[in-house]
């Protein structure tokens, strides 16, 4: 069963709500996210990379950051300013962009569960980061930016969502200057009541995004064992047939001391590979760019596909059929000669990327679809390093749940 319970949220007030809204603090580094908050002092932004306010060169991780952290809360639920429910509620966040929509119920999920492997990961945390955001909710005693979890289909829980969506107009809604339409409703008691009941029948959450954040309230929750609220974390679960899932691409800084023509060679003698496009057209191809010019590679003619579902995630196919024997990368993690392009900036960033010259070859992979991601979690394996860019995305400061 997955235990969710209500929460009394703190929230903007509708008509600033678009000017508190910020992209999740781990899609932007502070250049980019200095540059969205610039002329906006009510961007949460101030709140989640408080860096932004403080001089070139401050350590992010610094102590000031995180007083600055607090501080600015403290002036935002000011001057929003921002309010909080009378009643613990749970609320649904629908999100719609380009015609895809998906709606998901925001509440406050068990960190027990967690604990106990019922809500599952894909990825691994690096202790830096959980570091970086357990402080942020020790200092804020809050949790700012939800999870983002996914669940099977389940008809009851769709009900309630068409039931409460249709019954009256959303708490907040706006359209964000990227065309993401983010809607916010208050669910009602009886329909509250029914969902709770509702995800008693699920067995399994899944994390799609958030890992860090999961991971940082679960170390938030030892630091503060006083408090009852702490053993919960903000998150907000949707359907998993809702959910779309873009490609998270390569670009590789060098031929590992190859030129092209030499490259080239060296991929065909390994995998099929033929003239091709700049996106993928299935599961196990790969669309390749360099020296100006596409192919497809086929990546499971490399002969390293082994039984399991992680082995034949693309991701580790390219990983162990090409870019370790070939271009030298044994670790993606580490390796600063390879960096990641989410699929939500399209093909031609990479090949203006390529053609720049900044990079040398980039790979346009077919996306991982929800059923690989629960499958992976299912079995405790580990999904290859930045398979995933769910799109569209949650914004942060729209629903915190203080603790």
């Amino acid at each position: 069963m997955a235990a969710i319970r209500p929460f009394r949220a703190i929230r903007p007030l509708p008509a600033v709500a678009p000017r508190v809204a910020a992209v999740p603090y781990d899609v932007v580094d502070t250049e980019e996210a200095r540059a969205l908050a610039a002329g906006n002092p009510l961007s949460f932004l101030h709140v989640s990379r408080a860096e932004i306010d403080l001089p070139d060169g401050t350590d992010p991780h610094g102590d000031l950051v995180y007083r600055t952290a607090a501080e600015r809360y403290r002036e935002l639920n000011r001057d929003a300013p921002l309010v909080q429910e009378k009643e613990p509620s749970l609320y649904l966040y629908h999100l719609d962009y380009q015609g895809h929509g998906q709606t998901g119920v925001v509440a406050c999920y068990s960190l027990d569960e967690y604990d106990a492997n019922l809500i599952r990961k894909h990825e691994r945390t690096r202790k830096d980061k959980e570091d970086d955001r357990t402080r942020h909710i020790v200092e804020l005693r809050a949790q700012t930016g939800p999870v983002f979890l996914a669940h099977r289909p389940n008809p009851r829980i769709d009900d309630i969502a068409r039931r409460v969506r249709s019954a009256g107009e959303p708490l907040i809604d706006f359209t964000a200057l990227d065309g993401i339409r983010h809607a916010i409703w208050r669910v009602d008691s009886a329909n509250a009541r029914a969902c709770v009941d509702a995800f008693e029948t699920v067995d399994t959450l899944y994390i799609a995004d958030g890992h860090h954040r999961a991971a940082s309230a679960a170390r938030a929750r030892d630091a503060l064992r006083e408090s009852d609220e702490a053993r919960a974390f903000l998150a907000v679960a949707f359907p998993a047939d809702q959910l779309q899932i873009l490609p998270y691409n390569r670009v590789v800084r060098d031929l590992n001391g190859m030129t092209p023509t030499h490259f080239l060679g060296r991929v065909a003698q390994r995998f099929a590979m033929k003239s091709g496009c700049p996106e993928p057209f299935q599961k196990g191809e790969v669309s390749m760019y360099v020296a100006g010019q596409w192919y497809t590679v086929d990546l499971e003619s490399g002969g390293t596909a082994g039984a399991s579902v992680i082995d034949r995630l693309d991701g580790n196919l390219l990983q162990d059929g090409l870019l370790s024997p070939i271009l030298g990368i044994r670790d993606v993690r580490t390796d600063a000669r390879i960096d990641f392009v989410g699929g939500v900036k399209g093909t031609r960033t990479l090949e203006q990327l390529v053609d720049s010259g900044r990079m040398a070859v980039a790979f346009s992979m077919y996306p991982v679809s929800i059923v690989e991601l629960m499958d992976v979690s299912d079995a405790g394996e580990i999904m290859p390093p930045k398979s995933t860019w769910f799109e569209p995305k949650l914004r942060d400061g729209l629903l915190i749940h203080e603790i």
